[in-house]
């Protein structure tokens, strides 16, 4: 199968950065696509920033800007820079990816991390 591991989070000061990386691994064959979600307490699970295989990319309103999602094929991962960060970015980000895995035939599944704490002091 597939795990998804998220490194990256910790605490920054208003304004300051952070890019979070999130490696898969396991019975992969590719990638189709890769998103950060975050999830902040009382509040929903909201998609951050999604990438294609092909390398298109949608973001939240509310983090055009300032964050940018990247991936690199060849290691199964995916980035998120997130720049001049805002006490309202404080939450758990979570990696997601819909994964071609290695089976005859081939199926598509979906996979999420542990997630990774980021919080932001104002």
């Amino acid at each position: 199968q597939v795990q998804l591991v998220e490194s990256g989070g910790g605490l920054v000061q208003a304004g300051g950065s952070l890019r979070l990386s999130c490696a898969a691994s396991g019975s992969i064959f590719s990638i189709n696509a890769m998103a950060w979600y975050r999830q902040a307490p009382g509040k929903q699970r909201e998609l951050v920033a999604r990438i294609s295989s092909g390398g298109s990319t949608n973001y939240a309103d509310s983090v055009k800007g300032r964050f940018t999602i990247s991936r690199d094929n060849a290691k199964n991962t995916v980035y998120l820079q997130m720049n001049s960060l805002k006490p309202e970015d404080t939450a758990v980000y979570v990696c997601n990816a819909l994964v071609r895995v290695i089976t005859t035939p081939f199926r598509i599944s979906e996979y999420w991390g542990q997630g990774t704490q980021v919080t932001v002091s104002s």
